[in-house]
């Protein structure tokens, strides 16, 4: 069996493996980046690329159909299967960009550092060494000095219902529709669930279902914030709340959904498709992790210490080792990951202010704690709370459906404790911010700042202002536009 040395053997190429293989580069290493399947992994092929790809085609689709404006589009119309095409085309731009990277750095002679990629299933043998079986040659031995697991997860499968690709799916299946089905169940109305019923919402094509267990959507967030969003998705489609799936019968062409709801009654409705969308599980299986020292917890997941180790030298990073399945957090282990094999840490992982967006309609992108945390930690803060409608960009640009909250300790020179921002440009805004909260910038130096005009950010600058009673909209002429509360610890 041919066998072949490296300094660091990654396994997995998705968000959190490519970013740990180009930053152990830097470090001098000959890399290996083992993926069995789609280079760049699930965040590109079957996760946030592709989805966000389609959010953006729809949401651009929903705006041209818009009649409020002054103008109107004549004979607009969508093909799925065009749709689907622009998707594949980003995708594959962002592949072939990761692509020529390695190419780039690939093994030179004399070289002191190279990137090599390999794809097929790796599977440990023991500590130093994976066994690689590839379709395109026998199984290669890759013994290394050290690993790092990166191997993410996959939609977790419902327990009455199984995929088939066609009338039941998940998330990795979108792209295998031949057409906008006319009516859609979507069965999670979590964060993945509710982005997925805005999408063909927005499209209009699809009649959208949304079945929610709870009495709500998001509930880990603030009862205005999830209220809002719960809104926005009545707007858009039929929620059904506190119910829970019984039974599917499949008949010819479509499918009957017997749905049961808490209060003892049964609804039964008609889709074309069910979208499975309760989660995500991590890919450790057949990973040979029973031939080292590596340990799962009771939900398979790995379990890693402070510095991302699950044995002396495998390291776990991503989906897989447990924390929140965002790209941002999965590049953030994978980078550090690199850092702790060559014992160059300056500073912990920190989870506390990690930016996040939804994308809903609006989008929402939030930062920090809410309320709920607040309270839950017993700490004393002030929150306000200002709609995008009397933001002069955003009345300009007719698009007033937003807000900022924002929360900070109850002092006379507060620090920012949190925000949540609905609508435009809610992301940037939120860029704004974390910044702010990573260096403990407090409010009287945070207001030095002057927001160029007109820009959505101004909301923001208001909002600040209103905390020292010195802003230009008063919160005394618009009640409803703009509310500020303060709780304190008890």
């Amino acid at each position: 069996m041919k066998k072949v040395k490296y300094d660091v053997c990654i396994i997995g190429s998705g968000p959190a493996g490519y970013a740990a293989a180009m930053r152990s580069y830097d470090f001098g290493n000959h890399v290996l980046i083992i993926e069995e399947g789609e280079l760049g992994g699930a965040g590109i092929m079957h996760g946030a690329l592709t989805s966000k790809t389609l959010w953006e085609l729809s949401s651009n689709y929903a705006t041209a159909r818009r009649t409020d404006r002054g103008y109107r589009a004549s004979q607009i119309h969508v093909n799925y299967a065009n749709v689907k095409d622009c998707v594949y085309q980003a995708a594959k731009e962002k592949q072939y960009q990761l692509l020529s990277q390695i190419e780039t750095f690939a093994k030179k002679p004399d070289s002191n550092r190279s990137i090599t990629f390999l794809k097929g299933r790796a599977k440990f043998k023991n500590n130093h060494v994976v066994v690689v079986k590839t379709k395109k040659t026998k199984p290669i031995e890759i013994e290394a000095i050290n690993f790092i697991i990166a191997t993410g997860s996959t939609p977790k499968e419902h327990p009455l219902l199984k995929v088939d690709e066609k009338r039941i799916i998940n998330s990795n299946h979108i792209l295998s529709l031949k057409k906008f089905p006319k009516r859609i169940l979507i069965i999670g109305a979590g964060i993945v669930g509710c982005e997925f019923a805005t999408i063909f919402a927005n499209y209009g094509q699809t009649q959208v279902h949304l079945l929610d267990s709870e009495q709500r959507v998001i509930p880990f967030e603030d009862d205005d914030v999830s209220h809002y969003v719960n809104q926005k998705l009545l707007d858009i489609g039929v929620l059904h709340h506190e119910a829970t799936l019984r039974e599917i019968r499949k008949e010819k062409g479509y499918n009957n959904i017997i749905l049961d709801y808490k209060d003892g009654h049964t609804e039964v409705i008609a889709v074309d498709v069910v979208l499975i969308s309760i989660g995500r599980v991590p890919n450790t299986k057949n990973l040979g992790l029973e031939n080292t020292n590596v340990k799962l917890n009771d939900r398979g997941i790995i379990c890693v210490d402070d510095e991302c180790r699950a044995d002396k030298n495998i390291y776990a990073v991503g989906d897989i080792s447990g924390n929140m399945a965002l790209v941002n957090i999965a590049e953030m282990e994978g980078r550090f990951a690199a850092r702790a094999i060559e014992q160059k840490i300056s500073f912990p992982l920190n989870y506390h202010n990690i930016s996040t967006i939804m994308f809903f309609k609006p989008e929402i992108s939030a930062i920090g704690l809410n309320e709920k945390e607040c309270q839950k930690q017993n700490i004393s803060y002030k929150v306000i709370t200002y709609q995008h409608s009397i933001i002069s960009r955003a009345i300009a640009m007719r698009e007033t459906d937003g807000f900022f909250k924002i929360i900070v300790t109850n002092e006379e020179n507060p620090l920012i404790l949190g925000m949540r921002a609905a609508g435009l440009q809610s992301a940037v805004s939120i860029i704004f911010m974390a910044s702010i909260m990573n260096n403990s910038t407090r409010l009287n130096d945070i207001m030095k700042t002057i927001h160029p005009h007109p820009s959505i950010s101004e909301g923001i600058q208001e909002c600040l202002r209103i905390l020292k009673e010195k802003s230009i909209m008063k919160p005394e002429a618009f009640p409803k536009q703009i509310k500020f509360k303060v709780w304190k610890k008890k």
